[in-house]
């Protein structure tokens, strides 16, 4: 009986302390899958860096403040028990911090009482990042790898930050993750503040994470200060002044009108792409186009889930790709500098158009776009953004349901590298934050030059999808 109270009491605490969506968490004992163990607040080994104590925010940064926070996770076999891995996950969390230390800071909201505004900015005062450990006694690495590619709702318990915006970084850790232990596997899940990173400096983060673990704590060659973005935007006065209205907590969503959504993972072998690439050149006859295999990809989802769609052919369709604008700026920021340099670029037609023309022509709609991106378009909506001060507030009215498809993450990330030295990846996935309906999260397949779509989709955009003939041939 003392065994069952305990356990009731784990599960409970978990459930108010990591999730804000009461319907995600079970927390009865003969039902729950998911126990906690334990749950701390890992700090970076050096508090104060010198000169990194305050992180401006750009427009494209606060835009992100009402959005949920970023989940990914990643499945790894199971270790050791006496190579004591969880102490070596904290041990090498702390050191990592070190060097990305804004992950181990806070958000801090100031009032402007002159002018009735608020400015935000990142404190990087080592307040840590959390860091969960749970066990899942009875869930295996089939149970959460069907061969269909199905998305089984367990996952939405292995990761921490359940319904936690940016805006909630003021109080919350700006990272958090969860180490959960299983049968046969670990998984871990994390989530963080989109403000302060994108994805690609969450996964440089990652791996360095995963090589100081794997050395045994030793940071040789890994101590290079961390490239911030910096002053890139410098006609614009910092901290921006947000009015307070902007700022305050938007209503949920109507329950009632919510749709309900469906989660799949499309695997596209390296023949798979090749193919839909031999298919575009093809079609395009120009050798003035470099067919990547990302907007390859891309543009077959987009033409198969809008032909399900049951949008009417003269309404309007389009495809948003989040693009890494570091080489793109003028001067470029390097390569590897940390932060959120990520911008939303739309290819637009109309349904008719998509669906009368072929793969190529839905191919180049979204090259010709990513090929025209300049400095100037970026500076330009920063400065339409201060101008205007609208903060994005999703779920109010989003389009994101039936006409639109947006392509986030990219297969480029590495994210089959990260081994804290128990062996490589098994399988990456993204959580369930910022779900809408046309959400496709790309990340690099298992498979040298395949490609793994995570797919948010309605449930019946989601039947015909795999009802299709055309769209299964690529497969």
């Amino acid at each position: 009986m003392m065994v069952m109270v305990s356990n009731y009491i784990n599960i409970l605490r978990f459930h108010i302390i990591y999730s804000t969506n009461l319907e995600l968490w079970d927390y009865r004992p003969k039902m729950a899958a998911v126990t906690l163990i334990s749950s701390n607040i890992v700090r970076p080994q050096i508090i104060n860096q010198e000169g990194s104590e305050k992180i401006h925010l750009t427009p494209f940064d606060l835009n992100l403040l009402y959005v949920n926070y970023t989940q990914r996770g990643i499945l790894f076999p199971k270790p050791d028990p006496e190579t004591h891995f969880i102490s070596r996950l904290k041990t090498s969390l702390s050191s990592a911090l070190d060097i990305y230390f804004p992950f181990a800071g806070r958000l801090s909201k100031v009032e402007n009482h002159e002018d009735d505004t608020v400015s935000f900015h990142i404190d990087c005062n080592g307040c840590g990042a959390s860091f969960i450990h749970a066990v899942a006694e009875s869930v295996t690495v089939s149970d959460l790898l069907p061969p269909d590619g199905s998305v089984p709702d367990f996952f939405k318990l292995l990761y921490p930050m359940n319904g936690v915006k940016s805006i909630d970084g003021v109080s919350e850790p700006l990272l958090a993750l969860q180490v959960t232990e299983m049968i046969d596997g670990v998984f871990i899940g994390f989530g963080y503040n989109h403000m302060v990173a994108d994805g690609a400096s969450i996964w440089n983060f990652f791996s360095t994470w995963s090589k100081i673990c794997s050395n045994n704590g030793q940071r040789e060659n890994l101590d290079q200060p961390l490239a911030l973005k910096g002053w890139f935007l410098d006609a614009m006065d910092y901290p921006i002044h947000i009015p307070v209205s902007e700022t305050e907590t938007p209503p949920l969503p109507s329950r009632e009108v919510s749709p309900t959504f469906t989660e799949r993972v499309f695997h596209f072998t390296k023949r798979n792409i090749s193919h839909l690439k031999a298919k575009v050149n093809c079609e395009i006859g120009s050798s003035d186009h470099i067919v990547s295999s990302l907007q390859a990809v891309s543009a077959h989802m987009w033409r198969s889930i809008i032909r399900h769609s049951g949008v009417n052919r003269e309404e309007k369709t389009r495809c948003v790709v989040a693009v890494d604008l570091r080489q793109r700026l003028n001067p470029p920021l390097v390569k590897e500098c940390f932060g959120h340099v990520i911008y939303n670029a739309l290819a637009t037609t109309t349904v008719g158009e998509l669906q009368d023309h072929g793969l190529g022509w839905a191919f180049l709609q979204i090259n010709n776009m990513l090929r025209s991106l300049t400095n100037e378009d970026y500076t330009t909506y920063a400065d339409d953004w201060v101008r205007e001060m609208k903060i994005q507030k999703l779920g109010l009215g989003s389009k994101m349901t039936r006409d639109s498809v947006i392509v986030s993450s990219s297969p480029r990330f590495e994210v089959y590298d990260c081994d804290f030295g128990w062996g490589k990846p098994i399988a990456v996935r993204a959580g369930p934050s910022n779900m809408f309906s046309g959400k496709l999260v790309l990340f690099r397949g298992i498979e040298e030059g395949s490609i793994d779509i995570h797919a948010f989709l309605l449930s019946d955009i989601l039947v015909k999808l795999l009802a299709d003939v055309e769209f299964l041939a690529n497969l």
